[in-house]
């Protein structure tokens, strides 16, 4: 507790704050900050009848995302970031964000928040502090982490921990002591959201909004994590889990990496449309996967609630999600019903005939803008979720038994395909990609590379992570090893309509792949890997044309050819860093393609 203290000590010196308060997680605090941020006028309650004990929360309209271009992995050599990082001098950037936070708290109260990642006490679990001026982070810590002061006690018996320095930048008094007006939304125009992964620190300033503020979040989870997991030899990873049930009753674990808007919190709650499978929810986002004491990859959530996109989430798309958001939640920048609820696009069919939208104005259906911001947030714990798995927080962890990488792709890639091995595998994660959404459908080539979901979040060289990934499956015995295998939801036919149907439809991938895994169903071996053979695929009381089924698992070889040079460009633009065996994959895939011109099921 003493280099804590110390901590908290130097930073409160920096900042300048009237008062500091040690935060403990409990309801008390809970309710002591929701009454104060409620006077203020930065939460609004809504109707406790309707929501209980939820709130909306509206940020200014310059604050409202993630930003990558001021995001930064501060490494003491460039080339250690990487080329998909944006990098400055460690030392420059300590320099620089010591003048920016230098009373940056005047007139405000520094919180000190112990956070852990993971369940407290399980041997995966990692520590964190978070310093803030922002009492909304505070709340959404309480909901997206443990926070607790048995956190301070794991720390003082000897466990590392991460500083997690975060101010808003908006002081109410300058250095005269003169009074400045609070924001509606305190932030400031300049923004940063630092990591230095040799010395674990995270640094944000400016942002009070996600990510940007809760350094649980991608800062420590994903970024610092990164680093942690590959000095450490395990894997943070950009991923969902869940657990499936088949009708037999065995239980089967699933990790799945998708880049955003692929329908990843869709799996993640996922309503089975086939009769006697389940599936439970772990997690919607992060999934920590380190080797186990049976030697097999065990994977924790290391979050404790979701913090998941508003629009699109609804009854028909995520029965599940709306349940959960029934009581105990921060909403952030929807728009409110003239009930005291919130609505959003996408939620029902037919929007409210009044609302007040997400800036705070009157809003009515045919307006030129939307009513909830089209990043807009919900925060709540995952244990309201009605599928939440019963070993969600399992200290232990649950044995993986296949990872899913997915993009959004209307041509080339195949509804699924199994890898041939582990190798392949980090192939296909490494190759992940999705197409611009302005693009014209069917153009192959008009792809935004995204590996393993991770490019915004990986805290190194990217070339080094794959090289991490092939050395964690090398120290896994073959037959220990998840299986992993490629989804698409999204393939189109010529006409641009999508051939597969998606939402619980998908549980039909599932089925197959928990099948393979048991060696139920075969597989016809292509250049790409290997695709449901058609009459062993469960279809049944689904309303699919034969021609449909048919193109969503064809393989062009002429247009894969077209893909992998493409591909090829991209494995090289990281140098040296690029791993042999990720050439290596490529070549060979690419004699595979050579011999064949087009490949069905």
């Amino acid at each position: 507790m003493k280099n804590v203290r110390l901590w908290v000590d130097e930073v409160a010196q920096l900042t300048k704050p009237d008062e500091i308060v040690w935060c403990d997680g409990s309801q008390q605090e809970w309710d002591r900050l929701t009454a104060e941020l409620v006077s203020s006028g930065m939460l609004i309650k809504l109707n406790e009848q309707k929501r209980p004990n939820s709130y909306l929360a509206r940020t200014d309209k310059a604050d409202v995302a993630r930003v990558e271009e001021r995001t930064f992995i501060c490494s003491t050599k460039q080339e250690d970031a990487g080329p998909t990082n944006n990098w400055r001098d460690p030392a420059e950037m300590k320099s620089l964000l010591t003048e920016l936070f230098d009373g940056s708290m005047r007139g405000r109260t520094l919180y000190v928040v112990p956070f852990a990642m993971g369940p407290i006490d399980s041997p995966q679990a990692r520590f964190g502090i978070e310093i803030t001026d922002s009492a909304y982070v505070v709340l959404n810590m309480h909901l997206m982490t443990r926070v607790s002061p048995r956190v301070l006690e794991k720390i003082d018996a000897g466990n590392q921990w991460v500083p997690a320095l975060h101010s808003v930048g908006a002081p109410l008094r300058d250095a005269a002591g003169n009074a400045i007006a609070e924001m509606a939304w305190p932030c400031n125009p300049e923004k940063y959201i630092v990591q230095f992964p040799e010395t674990r620190e995270i640094w944000s300033f400016g942002s009070g909004y996600g990510g940007n503020a809760l350094l649980g979040k991608k800062c420590m989870s994903l970024r610092i994590g990164s680093a942690l997991a590959r000095d450490e030899g395990w894997l943070a990873e950009h991923m969902l889990l869940v657990k499936v049930t088949s009708p037999a009753g065995k239980n089967y674990h699933v990790a799945a990496a998708f880049p955003s808007a692929c329908g990843k919190t869709n799996l993640a709650m996922l309503s089975p449309t086939i009769p006697g499978w389940k599936v439970a929810t772990i997690g919607d986002d992060i999934a920590w996967i380190a080797p186990g004491p049976d030697g097999r990859l065990r994977a924790i959530n290391p979050e404790a609630g979701f913090f998941g996109v508003a629009p699109g989430t609804g009854v028909k798309t995520n029965p599940n999600a709306i349940a959960t958001l029934s009581k105990n939640v921060i909403f952030t920048n929807v728009a409110l019903t003239d009930d005291g609820d919130v609505w959003w696009e996408g939620l029902t069919d037919e929007a409210p005939a009044h609302l007040i939208d997400w800036c705070g104005d009157d809003w009515a259906p045919g307006s030129e803008f939307p009513a909830a911001h089209p990043n807009s947030r919900f925060t709540v714990s995952i244990d309201q979720c009605p599928i939440v798995s019963d070993d969600w927080d399992s200290p232990e962890g649950v044995p993986l038994d296949a990872i899913l990488f997915g993009g959004r792709r209307a041509t080339n890639v195949p509804l699924v395909v199994e890898s041939r091995n582990w190798k392949h595998g980090v192939f296909m994660g490494a190759t992940i990609s999705s197409e611009q959404t302005a693009a014209a459908e069917g153009v192959v080539g008009v792809l935004r590379r995204d590996p393993f979901a991770m490019l915004p979040f990986c805290g190194y060289n990217m070339g080094d992570y794959w090289q991490h990934w092939l050395n964690v499956g090398a120290s896994i015995e073959e037959s220990k090893r998840p299986h992993i295998f490629q989804v698409n939801w999204f393939r189109k036919s010529a006409a641009g309509k999508f051939l597969w149907p998606g939402f619980g439809e998908n549980s039909r991938v599932i089925e197959w792949i928990i099948r393979r895994l048991e060696g139920e169903v075969d597989a016809v071996e292509t250049p790409i890997g290997n695709i449901p053979v058609i009459s062993q695929f469960n279809v049944d009381g689904l309303e699919i044309s034969d021609e449909a089924l048919e193109q969503v698992f064809e393989i062009n070889a002429e247009s894969w050819l077209t893909e992998a040079q493409l591909t090829g460009e991209f494995l090289e633009s990281f140098g040296k860093h690029t791993p042999a065996e990720m050439m290596n994959q490529l070549g060979e895939l690419e004699q595979r393609l050579a011999s064949r011109e087009t490949v069905s099921a």
